[in-house]
């Protein structure tokens, strides 16, 4: 029996698949959020719901490589920063993912909301309104930490992961907002890569369509990085705003409807 019901025919659900993971690629290289296109999406072709959540990180995977990628070639991410940020990643989406066979995550939406609405006022207001960025006695655990409660959340809950570290770069230490989206990609690769893992350890992941997806996500992903290169802080932040407003209306519309 085919895992796609019928969408329409299995060959057009592909299709309607593949679209929605170029355009989720685009948006979640420059300010995250890509899962509000490709998991509803993946839902609408009937896929259950923990088969939809394992494939679709199969697929986003894909294009946080390629995204992480295509800032790195263009000097986007901040290297030396990378090894400390990866780690930490990586052992907060393992904890995350341990912690949410014990613990239902759904009470965490109220507190990740106002995180979100606090996250687009801050890119909202001019750079020079911003709070100032204080000087860090051991900057590199800072970062650690940061890495760590991140890839927790990503792994434990994960809507506005994305768009919550671009904004934590830029009020940590004071990257802009073209360079803070180029360094989130260290932290989401490692925590995309770490779920993913387990997902496909346990066979959750649906190949034959995360595969097709993945190819599309991964050339949105390099289309959106180049995006954000070359537009700059003010089309980044423009981005950033929608995708956590979008991410607010998102969460408030479960969180009424259970």
């Amino acid at each position: 029996m085919s895992v796609l019901p019928s969408f329409a025919s299995p060959e057009a659900s592909i299709v309607f698949l593949v679209l929605a993971a170029f355009f989720a690629g685009v948006v979640d290289s420059i300010a995250g959020g890509g899962g509000l296109i490709t998991l509803p999406a993946l839902l609408a072709t009937g896929l259950p719901p923990h088969l939809a959540l394992a494939t679709n990180k199969g697929q986003s995977s894909f294009g946080v490589v390629a995204s992480f990628v295509s800032f790195w070639r263009r000097d986007g991410i901040e290297r030396d920063r990378v090894p400390v940020a990866f780690l930490g990643s990586m052992l907060g989406a393992i904890a995350g993912a341990l912690l949410v066979l014990a613990v239902r995550p759904e009470p965490l939406r109220p507190v990740v909301m106002a995180l979100l609405v606090v996250a687009a006022v801050i890119v909202a207001m001019p750079r020079r309104m911003r709070p100032q960025v204080r000087a860090w006695k051991n900057p590199k655990a800072v970062l650690a930490g940061f890495a760590l409660a991140i890839g927790l959340y990503d792994g434990f809950f994960g809507p506005g992961a994305g768009s919550l570290l671009i904004v934590g770069f830029t009020m940590l230490f004071g990257d802009t907002l073209t360079r803070a989206s180029g360094n989130a990609k260290t932290i989401n690769l490692a925590s995309n890569l770490t779920a993913l893992s387990i997902f496909a350890l346990r066979g959750n992941v649906i190949w034959h369509i995360a595969l097709p997806m993945a190819a599309a996500s991964a050339t949105g992903a390099f289309v959106g990085s180049r995006l954000a290169m070359r537009r700059g802080d003010r089309f980044v932040g423009a981005v950033v705003f929608c995708v956590v407003i979008a991410i607010v209306v998102k969460l408030g519309a479960d969180f009424v409807r259970h």
